[in-house]
């Protein structure tokens, strides 16, 4: 299974979302559909996921790295994940839906127990060595 996830930063932190049936934190995404590219799979899941009032770019989405993981709902299910960067400021207002409970601006002072595998495991180390958080 396909899986993206965007990163977006501001103030040296990294934006996540609470899905509303999950115990942790997640990156912006979701999984690929059939005949989309991961790209615009993190596009329209950036538009489901921040909500109408959330500004941003298409064009500024850029794939950073992808790799293999277990998914965090499913330790039996193999997922591939592709994770863009967001090259420029989310606008506009975040909004949480029947699906997101909550946003939450991350740095590395929240520690990781609040986090999916793919966060804990991949995109925060990352972020933390190329120094993208605090």
């Amino acid at each position: 299974m396909n899986v993206v996830g965007t990163m977006f930063f501001k103030d040296n932190k990294i934006l996540i979302d609470k899905p509303r049936k999950r115990a942790t934190y997640q990156m912006v995404g979701g999984g690929v559909e059939e005949n989309e590219t991961p790209l615009e799979a993190a596009i329209r899941e950036c538009h489901e996921e921040l909500g109408s009032k959330a500004i941003f770019d298409e064009s500024n989405f850029e794939l950073i790295m992808d790799f293999d993981e277990i998914a965090t709902s499913d330790q039996n299910k193999k997922i591939h994940f592709y994770v863009y960067k967001y090259k420029g400021a989310l606008e506009g207002t975040l909004t949480e839906s029947e699906e997101i409970e909550k946003f939450l601006w991350y740095d590395s002072s929240y520690g990781t127990d609040i986090l999916s595998n793919t966060l804990k495991n991949e995109v925060i180390p990352y972020c933390l060595t190329n120094n993208l958080i605090k």
